[in-house]
């Protein structure tokens, strides 16, 4: 039970990545007042954690259904992770367009798009609770374990961003950066061993 809790943690914590997240919302809501920010934040918490559980409990049923094994989840997964991992490595997100920069910045709610998805419960996420939602049921009360530690990262996540401005000027935009970058290597390094495990257990079978 403390292996799954660990990895589910250390998993929704590089993948979600609630440091990388806050200068994002600055961007996007920071120029709001005090109580539209943590409205907006309150909201894209929720929903976020909303679509997370419904893939957590119906995502396994609904890839039975579909004939996708657990192992086929695991490689795609990884190799969708990797991908993540390399745009949060090179900060692929700075070089968004202006346009694209401006259009997000004037929608009148920015909690649901684009904080909530992709940002918060983007595909990286998805594809990690279904995974681990996956390797649960050997764990006795293991899918409770996977959603407590969803639970707990997205909590971490919304504190950080109530305090968005203070964390910004605490370590600068090259501090946020140097976080996300580490947390970037880490979940490459995780892809690789989700590509690995999935690959060896579908030739095993």
């Amino acid at each position: 039970m403390l292996e799954l809790a660990s990895k589910a943690f250390l998993t929704f914590f590089v993948v979600i990545d609630p440091v990388g997240v806050v200068p994002i919302f600055v961007a996007l809501a920071g120029n709001r007042p005090r109580p539209e920010q943590l409205r907006i934040a309150r909201k894209a918490i929720l929903v976020a954690g909303g679509v997370i559980l419904f893939f957590a409990l119906v995502g396994g049923p609904l890839l039975e259904r579909l004939g996708i094994s657990l192992e086929a989840l695991r490689i795609a997964g990884g190799i969708l992770l990797f991908r993540i991992a390399v745009d949060m490595v090179f900060a692929h997100w700075e070089r968004e367009t202006k346009e694209e920069q401006d259009e997000a910045r004037e929608r009148s709610d920015v909690s649901v798009f684009p904080l909530a998805i992709p940002l918060i419960a983007g595909p990286g996420t998805l594809a990690s609770v279904l995974i681990l939602a996956g390797e649960s049921r050997r764990v006795e009360f293991g899918l409770w374990i996977v959603l407590g530690m969803a639970a707990v990262v997205l909590v971490m996540a919304y504190f950080l961003l109530r305090a968005s401005s203070r964390l910004r000027f605490l370590l600068g935009r090259t501090g946020i950066n140097v976080i996300t970058r580490v947390l970037g290597l880490l979940l490459a390094a995780l892809a690789v061993q989700y590509v690995a495990d999935g690959a060896r257990a579908f030739l095993e079978s």
